[in-house]
């Protein structure tokens, strides 16, 4: 450890607090602290993108790293705050799996993430192949996420979770993804974001509820 270079040490001390701010994530009720942390996972991929771009001396990185947090760290957030605020939604219902066993999948999640992530780190060339396994684990504890909720706009930060876990896998495998690529995710996820906010408002005027149990029930009538 005493041989690694101070921006390494950063680096890796923002993976391993990106994979605790997945963990946080599972066990969080509360939408508006999910949020919250998901403004957090930006904050530290910004980081992690300027420490990057510090190191290898690719400039597209910098515009990356003001992208990520223009988008991630207040727009989106922003947006999710309005939306919580207009459709009233503050908690999540009972999940689908416990706190507790939702807490034991992940660990399961994680040790199987970095030993699906094993193969690709050793044909990497970057300095950063470390942090793949983790990359792998946010984007699966994500999924995790996505599956255990019942509230709509729960999931919506768990698929915004699992792009923050991809764009990070893709920083640590190639530096990052093309600047033209980068633009066209930012704005399908700011389309994908207008767009599920007009269906929550639909889902809350036919159900005055965003439980999502609602269409299944729904899908069940038909």
């Amino acid at each position: 450890m005493g041989n690694t270079p101070i921006d390494m040490q950063l680096l890796n001390a923002c993976a391993a607090l990106l994979l605790l701010l997945s963990f946080a994530m599972l066990s969080q009720r509360r939408v508006v602290s999910l949020v919250n942390l998901l403004a957090m996972q930006g904050a530290l991929l910004c980081i992690a993108t300027l420490l990057l771009a510090w190191r290898t001396g690719n400039n597209h990185l910098y515009f990356s790293a003001a992208l990520t947090l223009g988008l991630k760290v207040f727009l989106l957030p922003w947006l999710l705050h309005r939306l919580i605020r207009r459709l009233q939604v503050y908690w999540d219902t009972e999940p689908m799996l416990n706190i507790a066993g939702t807490m034991l999948v992940g660990l399961l999640i994680v040790v199987f993430a970095f030993g699906l992530a094993q193969p690709i780190s050793a044909l990497a060339s970057t300095a950063t192949r470390s942090a793949i396994g983790i990359a792998v684990a946010v984007i699966l504890l994500a999924f995790l996420m996505m599956i255990t909720r019942r509230k709509a706009l729960s999931q919506v930060v768990g698929f915004l979770s699992m792009e923050n876990g991809l764009f990070f896998g893709a920083m640590s495998a190639t530096y990052g993804m093309p600047m033209v690529v980068e633009l066209g995710v930012a704005l399908d996820i700011l389309v994908a974001m207008l767009v599920l906010g007009v269906f929550f408002f639909q889902i809350r005027e036919q159900f005055d509820s965003l439980d999502l149990h609602h269409l299944e029930r729904l899908r069940e009538d038909k």
